[in-house]
């Protein structure tokens, strides 16, 4: 079988590696000045498939949302998240928790899953995630940060990237920027050469006055992030992928 893809909403998105379904960075709620500004297209962590393995990059509530993750049933199910947040995921009850500082591996049944560099303003990782022959780059929310550019040496033959694209900017820190921005994905893209590229992180709203005061963002533009790749990279097949839809590798 193929390998699949679904975007589930913001960074959180469904993998599945001929049967072995990884997900990452869950997040299946909302609050105030978290808005997911699209579609879920599964509404909470009871409908998702049984897992062979979870994901999260970093502890911030709209990729770790703990809360909701409490409805899916297995306790036991496999969890890898950076160097600690994992006392965090513990103390919710969940049994199986691995951390990884960056290129640090484990596996998740048949994928290996190693930690890559991530800069966003509280300790974060990215993840490469190896089956079968298929390399998948998940790049969270980091900054573009020249940390990642060691990703292309060790692993040069990547076939998806997950790349976010907001430009997240924090207008409290003197607009800070906290995640990369489409034109520095592109060019993150240039540098990964993966196969196929799917742009995430770009619909979240911290609302009307949050998105005012608190926050600078690119937000809802995928197509900048394609544009901008398209010159950059034009060997990658950039798709735009709506939540709910099946990409398949």
């Amino acid at each position: 079988m193929p390998t699949t893809l679904e975007r589930v909403v913001h960074a959180c998105v469904l993998l599945d590696f001929d049967g072995a379904k990884i997900l990452t960075d869950p997040w299946f709620s909302e609050r105030v000045l978290y808005r997911q500004g699209e579609p879920r297209s599964i509404a909470t962590a009871a409908d998702l498939p049984r897992l062979d393995g979870i994901l999260i990059s970093h502890a911030h509530y709209d990729h770790c949302d703990l809360g909701a993750l409490a409805h899916y049933p297995d306790k036991n199910v496999p969890i890898v998240v950076n160097r600690g947040t994992g006392k965090k995921v513990r103390a919710k009850g969940w049994l199986n928790v691995t951390e990884l500082d960056p290129w640090q591996s484990t596996r998740l049944g048949p994928v290996r899953v190693t930690a890559a560099p991530a800069s966003h303003g509280v300790p974060e990782v990215t993840y490469l995630l190896e089956a079968d022959g298929t390399t998948v780059f998940f790049g969270a929310d980091t900054r573009r940060i020249p940390e990642l550019n060691e990703i292309a040496q060790r692993f040069p033959d990547i076939d998806l990237a997950l790349m976010p694209i907001n430009g997240l900017s924090s207008r409290p820190q003197g607009n800070r920027q906290e995640v990369m921005d489409a034109a520095q994905a592109a060019e993150l893209t240039a540098l990964l050469r993966p196969r196929l590229a799917v742009p995430i992180h770009y619909a979240y709203t911290s609302g009307a006055i949050g998105d005012r005061i608190l926050v600078k963002l690119d937000r809802g533009h995928p197509e900048h992030y394609k544009d901008a790749a398209g010159d950059l990279a034009p060997d990658t097949d950039v798709r735009i992928l709506p939540t709910g839809q099946t990409l398949t590798l």
